[in-house]
């Protein structure tokens, strides 16, 4: 069960790293094409600034989710630091069941935002492609974190270090 469990980690990581490199790579280039044709040949792309907005989107929600995965995600530590092994270990195992159980919370309330924009039809305007299937990435990217919030807790519960998330322990 752990191998499957952590074939399945590898993968999601891999399309978590795939999707956050692949929109920062499209949108230097939609940044750098719209600033050569707005310079260059006095016309601008009429989507750039659109499909930017979605491209952040996607890297802001999977990357969230990649950065709690590594344990990288912002931490105020400066009182945390000062406490004792007992102390941390149930502050991180209390943190990490809460932010993962807001996280789920959140990601259901982001479902029905996304079904309420599939219902209206709103579409984005220079595009006029459907708003809902961007936006649908994010309740993806909190349940992903939710998930990962969720394991690191079951790691606190059954292992003596402390975890920051599944791989990542508190040094």
């Amino acid at each position: 069960m752990k191998n499957i469990l952590q074939y399945i980690n590898g993968i999601t990581e891999t399309i978590e790293k795939f999707i956050v490199f692949l929109s920062i790579l499209l949108m230097m280039a939609n940044s750098t094409a719209n600033a050569i044709g707005r310079y260059v040949f006095d016309k601008s792309l009429f989507f750039s600034e659109e499909l930017n907005q979605f491209l952040i989107v996607a890297i802001t929600f999977i990357g969230f989710a990649y950065a709690v995965r590594r344990g990288r995600n912002i931490r105020m530590t400066a009182m945390y630091d000062a406490l004792g092994y007992g102390t941390k270990k149930a502050l991180m195992t209390t943190i990490t069941i809460t932010t993962g159980l807001l996280m789920f919370y959140l990601a259901y309330k982001a479902v029905f935002y996304v079904i309420e924009l599939k219902e209206i039809n709103r579409l984005s305007p220079a595009l006029q492609f459907p708003v809902y299937i961007i936006y649908s990435i994010i309740p993806v990217g909190l349940g992903v974190a939710g998930l990962q919030y969720v394991t690191a807790f079951f790691m606190n519960v059954t292992h003596k270090e402390i975890y920051l998330s599944h791989d990542v322990t508190d040094s």
